[in-house]
């Protein structure tokens, strides 16, 4: 699955409310306000720790420490059993790494393996393998472990991301540096794959308890956690590479957008990883201690539609809903107008993008007709979404919208991502969610039917087929059909692309515009020394 930057709740997983979620449909201003004053208290106890003489003051230990915000606590360690992106956010490149990795620009670029070549048939990959590659726990890395991790996904993985090595058809350790995939078919997407976490390469001493002691390659381990409150990662004096400038960095994992504010502003963190409350920015873009960096992600803020459950298995009402809403209105009240309007699930960095942000026009006397054809005049949806700013904001947009149109939409915020991964997610039992989805090129998630959008169209799965086994030219017109269909079928409504702040001491250098990759990497970050 592809997700999400999350508000985590202090304890077990961060977040507005308690575990037990509630049933929000009115007073939204009045549990903001106590959310706010909650915060406040949170935010005066970080200034409480004497502060120490190097950059974090709260957690850190001098200047070999960074100390950054997050909204996205792991509910565990293990992504092969965990959707949700929370984890490889943490731990990927930084933790593990895989044959494959991609850089700030997007591409892909050698890293556990250090050259690679493609039969003409486009079928057999070998990979070079890089020597003195040792996992933390001391096990040497080799084409045994490339073998290893890569059949795993298939046997033991349970996340849907599984299905990505399907097109493997076998895997060979040709000696303990060459390492050959075997495809039973070409693939545009399967190299693409690899720089995720599909890709990950692990021991097989090490996988017994993934969800607590991660193994890697990579340049940091986990030290040790806080849970509700941070994760310690600490840098390997034996790592294969070169050493990341910063020998400790503290995860620091927040309640609220204004406790990580104001960490970053009192001293108690470093960097932000992804600001969340956008009418922040410009009180740090004002702020000559910052660097205040404005790119793109890959994050598709989704109205999902339960496609296989009624009413809204009937296209009418998916277009109604679509063309009820004024998403231009709404990116407005969400995010301050900063993130971009799209139309499907390409963004613009993606070779296929076309703009289809115009399609569904915001026009409520349309979507009324349309509702009254399908029978549908006084319809009633549960919308249920994560207990995350965005989503909330949107949620509240969506609603008033709706309600225009005769649509009552009773809306039920929802822990994340426990609880929101539980019931939505896996249960499917929701009418209409909203979550931003972070994985790149997953516009391939409508093509499975038991995908919790629940999208069934034959069609749709043969032209991914088609784009996948293509060449480069039948792949971007195959995939420009796609994202065509799922817009005219309304499978969706793409609200926006979720922008990408980030906000950080100018003494934090390395930090990239875009976020392109799962992975916050931490790996090319350096330092100005005082």
């Amino acid at each position: 699955m592809s997700f999400f930057l999350t508000f985590a709740k202090a304890g077990a997983s961060l977040g507005y409310w308690s575990d037990q979620h509630t049933e929000y449909t009115g007073n939204y201003l009045g549990v903001i306000m106590r959310v706010r004053i909650v915060a406040a208290a949170f935010a005066l106890l970080l200034l409480v720790p004497s502060c120490s003489a190097g950059s974090t003051a709260s957690v850190g230990d001098g200047e070999s420490t960074l100390a950054v915000g997050f909204t996205a606590e792991p509910k565990n360690f293990d992504f092969t059993t965990t959707d949700g992106a929370a984890i490889p956010q943490a731990l990927l490149y930084n933790v593990y790494e895989g044959l494959v990795k991609l850089d700030a620009e997007g591409e892909i670029v050698p890293l556990l393996a250090e050259s690679w070549t493609i039969s003409e048939d486009r079928k057999v990959y070998d990979f070079q393998l890089r020597e003195g590659v040792t996992f933390a726990n001391g096990d040497e890395f080799t084409a045994d472990d490339v073998k290893f991790s890569l059949e795993r996904v298939s046997s033991d993985w349970t996340v849907s991301l599984k299905s990505k090595m399907d097109v493997v058809e076998r895997v060979e350790a040709v000696s303990p540096t060459h390492a050959r995939v075997v495809l039973n078919r070409p693939s545009n997407a399967w190299l693409f794959d690899l720089t995720g976490r599909v890709g990950a390469m692990f021991s097989p001493t090490a996988v017994d308890d993934l969800a607590n002691t991660p193994v890697g390659t990579g340049p940091y381990e986990v030290a040790q956690r806080r849970r509700g409150d941070s994760i310690w990662l600490q840098r390997r004096s034996d790592y294969w590479g070169t050493a990341p400038a910063y020998e400790t960095v503290v995860l620091k994992y927040f309640q609220d957008p204004t406790a990580m504010n104001n960490a970053l502003l009192s001293n108690g963190i470093d960097a932000i990883s992804s600001i969340t409350a956008p009418d922040s920015i410009p009180q740090f873009e004002a702020d000559t201690r910052f660097n205040v960096l404005q790119g793109t992600t890959n994050g598709e803020v989704v109205l999902s539609y339960n496609n296989a459950s009624a009413p809204l298995d009937d296209p009418r009402v998916r277009r109604a809903l679509t063309l009820a809403i004024d998403r231009k209105a709404l990116l407005a009240t969400a995010w301050a107008g900063r993130g971009t309007l799209i139309g499907s699930m390409v963004p613009p960095t993606d070779p296929w993008y076309e703009d289809l942000s115009g399609f569904y026009p915001h026009d409520p006397a349309q979507a009324r007709q349309l509702l009254a054809d399908a029978g549908q005049e006084n319809l009633t949806l549960r919308l249920r979404v994560p207990n995350l700013p965005y989503a909330l904001s949107s949620a509240q947009v969506v609603a008033s919208e709706l309600d225009k149109v005769g649509v009552t939409v009773a809306i039920e915020p929802l822990d994340f991502p426990a609880v929101w991964l539980q019931q939505v997610f896996t249960g499917h039992d929701y009418d209409m969610s909203i979550v931003q989805h972070v994985e790149a090129r997953d516009i391939t998630t409508f093509g499975d039917p038991g995908y919790y959008w629940g999208y069934d169209n034959p069609r749709v799965a043969e032209l991914l087929e088609e784009a996948d086994v293509g060449t480069k030219e039948q792949q971007v017109e195959r995939m420009r059909e796609v994202a065509r269909t799922i817009t005219e079928d309304a499978a969706a409504n793409w609200l926006f692309l979720f922008p990408n702040v980030v906000a950080a001491k100018k003494s934090v250098t390395g930090l990239h515009r875009n976020q392109v990759s799962e992975s916050f990497d931490l790996t090319g970050l350096g330092k100005v020394e005082s």
